[in-house]
């Protein structure tokens, strides 16, 4: 399984000028590339949203070797629900944690040099103040899960994850890929997983000719499918093929072709002025005011 990759984890964004703050200038994330869509993803890639959305990737380097946060923000969605499921991103940047200090952002120690702090919408993340590396910063995704040996044997024996550490006592497994990548902690919380309306999707990548194979496992074990294999398409870009599964808690996973997920994902030198422009040309948040309205809560 050394050809497959972390790709990049999916957040929903109510507010995109708060957010693009809080990963731009707290972060220090690049805008890697915008893009804006008339109606919903046929892999639900924006939720089970139809109308008009956006996705902002945003990350510190080239989605090729880096692990990056993908924003979606659908038009008319004021904010979501989060629950259990997401638990945090972990990475390490003492420039984060400066930038924090700075801007006044609320940062809490829970641990020697770990400082947890939170994403507009709520989303955890986790700052190591430790010098900000050279490779990718971006070292970890913890999600919930309510059985971890059933989760661990999903994501090894089925996804042929490598297992690099256990804590049957705390109640915790780390896995990944390869040794350079963001590695996935599952972490047990003793109970249900509930995904709330925020829930996420994690991303993978894996060689075109896998996804059938990927698919064919899936239905012979039993195990959820979300979305079949798939062809998407994006306006003047590659069009790059999905499955989509669910784990046993029902984390959303997205396994695409990396050969063309490569061409769609090249880094967009005008990724920060389509965000901007998007931004300063979405009316949405003064209809609501004028009318004296709420932007809907999913």
């Amino acid at each position: 399984m050394g050809t497959r990759r972390a790709l990049h984890f999916v957040f929903k964004v109510g507010n995109r000028g708060q957010s693009a703050r809080f990963y731009r200038e707290l972060l220090g994330m690049r805008i890697l590339r915008h893009e804006e869509f008339e109606e919903g993803c046929k892999a639900t890639c924006n939720g089970p949203y139809d109308g008009k959305w956006s996705k902002t990737m945003v990350g510190y380097g080239p989605e090729d070797d880096h692990f990056v946060a993908e924003l979606t923000y659908n038009y008319g969605v004021g904010e979501y629900r989060l629950s259990s499921d997401f638990l945090g991103m972990t990475l390490m940047s003492s420039q984060a944690v400066s930038n924090a200090r700075k801007m006044g952002w609320p940062l809490k120690e829970v641990a020697k040099g770990i400082f947890e702090t939170e994403a507009p919408g709520g989303y955890k993340f986790y700052l190591e103040d430790k010098e900000q590396p050279k490779q990718d910063p971006v070292l970890k995704v913890t999600l919930a899960v309510s059985n971890l040996q059933k989760s661990v044997s999903y994501w090894s024996d089925l996804l042929g994850m490598k297992i690099y550490e256990t804590n049957e006592e705390k109640q915790r497994a780390l896995l990944g890929y390869a040794d350079n990548q963001c590695k996935l902690e599952l972490q047990g919380i003793g109970g249900a997983v509930d995904h709330g309306t925020a829930f996420g999707r994690i991303a993978f990548s894996c060689p075109k000719e896998e996804l059938p194979n990927i698919e064919a496992l899936m239905k012979k074990e039993k195990q959820k499918i979300l979305t079949p294999l798939v062809s998407l398409d994006t306006p003047g870009k590659a069009t790059v093929q999905v499955v989509i599964l669910a784990d046993p808690d029902g984390h959303e996973i997205c396994f695409v072709g990396d050969e063309a997920f490569r061409e769609l994902s090249k880094m967009d030198p005008n990724g920060n002025k389509l965000l901007d422009d998007a931004m300063a040309a979405d009316k949405s948040d003064e209809w609501f005011a004028k009318h004296k309205m709420q932007k809907a809560s999913a």
